[in-house]
């Protein structure tokens, strides 16, 4: 069991790369957001918001688990969060390179500077606090991105 946790919350040992192992989760997000959940949530909004809430529910015992393992919050290796966050960054937006391009660099930065209220998130206990803080990061790149796309 040790091992398989260990392999998730480090998105298949991606957050055990010695440089930007969050920006290697968050590009694994992409992929999976790209090829498995795209066509999800393409077809159905609703069923992917559930499914969502599943996985979510389930990294979060994941991420707590792999906490205990580490033995640190929110260890750098660690890169579940990332790849949700990034995945519900990209939720409905257009498919393409450029609102790609721009959904993983406003992904990085929220999650990087952590405006309110996800820096409060991050300091949750367990893998709820692990989590929480990405999430959030991508709710504030998507509902940025949404906006764009009305205006321009």
């Amino acid at each position: 069991m040790r091992t398989l946790i260990i392999f998730l919350a480090t998105g298949a040992y991606a957050g055990y790369i010695p440089w930007a192992p969050g920006t290697a989760g968050a590009a694994i997000g992409l992929i999976l957001g790209w090829l498995l959940f795209a066509p999800i949530w393409e077809d159905s909004p609703v069923a992917f918001v559930m499914l969502f809430g599943v996985i979510f529910t389930g990294s979060c015992v994941v991420a707590g688990s792999a906490e205990k393992i580490f033995g640190e919050h929110d260890s750098g290796h660690i890169v579940i969060d990332e790849i949700l966050g990034m995945i519900a960054a990209m939720f409905l937006l257009p498919m393409s390179w450029a609102w790609t391009a721009a959904c993983f660099a406003l992904f990085r930065l929220f999650d990087i500077i952590k405006p309110w209220p996800a820096n409060r998130l991050d300091r949750v206990d367990g893998g709820a606090g692990v989590m929480l803080d990405d999430l959030a990061a991508g709710i504030y790149a998507n509902v940025v991105l949404q906006i764009l796309r009305r205006v321009i």
